[in-house]
């Protein structure tokens, strides 16, 4: 099974592909190029409907794969925080 390093500090963590990417697929499907973006909320209850139950059944587990995969798909520009909006809201970049 494949992993992918996310959040390259020295404190990155190891993901399995098998978790990555359909939380990945389903923050990109979730998250809208509009300027008004989502809510961490609102992404967190998308992801949650869309990946299988299976994969994360311990509670909070897609909360906390989606903030991890958030922040590697910021990194690598697909996605970004719309700038002065809190809530914190994120927005697809292309």
């Amino acid at each position: 099974m494949k992993t992918k390093n996310v959040n390259k500090g020295s404190r990155g963590f190891a993901v399995t592909s098998e978790k990555y990417e359909p939380i990945r697929k389903a923050i990109i499907t979730a998250v809208p190029r509009n300027k008004e973006g989502v809510s961490f909320k609102e992404l967190v209850a998308s992801v949650t409907r869309r990946v299988p139950k299976e994969l994360f059944p311990k509670p909070g587990s897609v909360s906390w794969y989606t903030k991890v995969v958030q922040l590697d798909l910021e990194a690598s520009g697909q996605i970004e925080r719309v700038p002065g909006v809190r809530p914190q809201r994120v927005r697809r970049t292309s």
